[in-house]
């Protein structure tokens, strides 16, 4: 961040708001924060924009208020603007978003002297604004910072520019119009914060597609593991371009979190518009490759996504439905294993699914409420659980993850089996691995020492590995004991 001397910059400064005071656009956020009310509001927002930009915006402001206090600040030109408003600098907000939320961040940070913002009629971007700052000034020379092409209009009327986050072409153009007297540079990359928003690590959900492919006993055909891994590649496509709506409508309630606030559209480090491109491309991505995959594929794909946008918009604010959905959504994975290579899900397998991956979502909600202080008894911010609801989380949830290990115990003692493995008692020792680790994940949960996110906890646990190896040592023995006892030379 470069400093240089600022004794001839003017004794007024104007401040810009999106990208430049906050690292986000409120415009962004306000319609964002509109369609997770209401998303059938997405067929208004055109009628409102054909009465412009300024109906626009007013018209969604009635209808949405943001949580000003928890916008990511830019932490360091903010310190700065401090500083230069405990000299004595006079300090203006001036912004093209509405009225309501720019006199609301002015109310939050209490150093402007005067708000200039868009109204019901008026949108006070470009021109228009330099007019309104002029009008407030009556000729006084002013500073002003900003960081996007449309602030030009602005800079040409000022004396002095400060820079915040501007991009190296506007940086260019900004010399040939004003002098620059301040430059805050922004150091997150794009790019990588496009990749954390994406959240490839949870793409080990998707590996339960290859689950019907290995109990059909058909992973030695070429052709079904062709096509599982491009049912796994379509499903985690659809899987990040889900996470990216998801964080998108649920910006403020991750601000409120202790973790989820690091998110990047949370922290303000990847740009509202980008996350709606990149979800588009990776949808549409998502369903070229499925239609490479039998039919019914795509339709389970379709169902995965109509479903996750449900849950992202109603059902995760339902308690104990929003653990059934997320439930359901894992065995959809499997449903679609066994569409792409054109098997029938046995009731075992999805009855297993059901109540396994019941107990984690539980597990993911009791984490999230240890976060929360006892003695508050409104909502988890976003969820429709309290505090007080904890023992029955967990009563509920260790049940599940017991019923998983029953049915489990139920389909290695029927028929089926015997036709399948080779020695299925080898398959008994499953059942009191299950019991282990189902235990134990809750013992950790219940003491505090999961991750807010079981998935992320497996994929570190050694133990979790350890059993997961011992797991696949059964099922080989099962399957190929003939041959193993054989080459030990032991009776069949």
């Amino acid at each position: 961040m470069w400093h240089p001397p600022v004794s001839a910059m003017p004794d007024t400064l104007v401040i810009d708001l999106d990208g430049t005071l906050v690292s986000t656009d409120l415009l962004h956020e306000s319609v964002f924060g509109l369609l997770r009310l209401n998303p059938f509001y997405v067929f208004l927002l055109p009628l409102w924009l054909l009465r412009g930009k300024a109906h626009m915006k007013q018209m969604i402001a009635d209808r949405v208020d943001l949580r000003l206090d928890l916008l990511p600040f830019h932490t360091g030109f903010l310190a700065w603007l401090r500083e230069e408003h405990a000299a004595g600098r006079r300090l203006i907000l001036a912004t093209a978003s509405n009225e309501k939320y720019a006199h609301g961040v002015a109310g939050v940070l209490r150093i402007f002297s005067d708000v200039i913002a868009s109204d019901a009629h008026t949108n006070c971007s470009g021109a228009r604004k330099l007019q309104q700052i002029q009008s407030l000034l009556g000729g006084e020379s002013f500073a002003y910072a900003a960081n996007a092409p449309v602030d030009l209009t602005v800079w040409r009327g000022a004396k002095a520019a400060v820079l915040v986050n501007a991009p190296p072409s506007v940086k260019h153009r900004v010399q040939n119009v004003c002098e620059v007297v301040q430059n805050f540079e922004g150091s997150t990359s794009t790019w990588r914060a496009l990749l954390r928003a994406m959240r490839p690590h949870q793409w080990l959900k998707n590996l339960l597609i290859f689950v019907p492919l290995v109990l059909s006993h058909q992973f030695g055909n070429i052709n079904l593991i062709a096509a599982a891994t491009l049912a796994f590649i379509s499903f985690s496509l659809c899987a990040s371009s889900v996470y990216l709506l998801n964080d998108l409508l649920d910006v403020t309630d991750d601000r409120q979190h202790p973790t989820k606030r690091k998110r990047p559209f949370a922290a303000g480090e990847l740009q509202m518009t980008h996350g709606v491109a990149a979800l588009v491309v990776l949808l549409l991505a998502a369903f070229a490759v499925a239609l490479l995959l039998p039919p019914y594929f795509l339709a389970i794909l379709l169902l995965y996504y109509l479903s996750t946008m449900a849950y992202s918009i109603w059902l995760k604010r339902a308690a104990i439905l929003d653990g059934l959905v997320l439930a359901g959504l894992y065995t959809l994975r499997l449903i679609a294993g066994a569409a792409a290579i054109a098997v029938a899900p046995t009731f075992w397998l999805l009855a297993f699914s059901i109540f396994i991956f019941l107990s984690l979502a539980l597990i993911k909600r009791y984490s999230e409420l240890l976060l929360v202080p006892a003695d508050q008894e409104q909502n988890l911010a976003g969820r429709g659980y309290k505090p007080v609801d904890m023992e029955t989380l967990a009563q509920l949830g260790t049940s599940s993850g017991y019923l998983a290990v029953l049915v489990l115990a139920l389909y290695i003692n029927g028929n089926t089996v015997s036709q399948l493995y080779t020695r299925p008692e080898a398959l008994w020792i499953l059942c009191p691995m299950m019991l282990y680790w189902v235990s134990r994940m809750w013992l950790l949960t219940r003491r505090g020492d999961m991750h807010d996110d079981p998935v992320v906890f497996t994929m570190r646990d050694v133990r979790t590995w350890i059993l997961g190896m011992l797991a696949g040592l059964a099922l080989l023995l099962a399957t190929f004991w003939a041959t193993v006892a054989e080459w030990l030379q032991l009776p069949v």
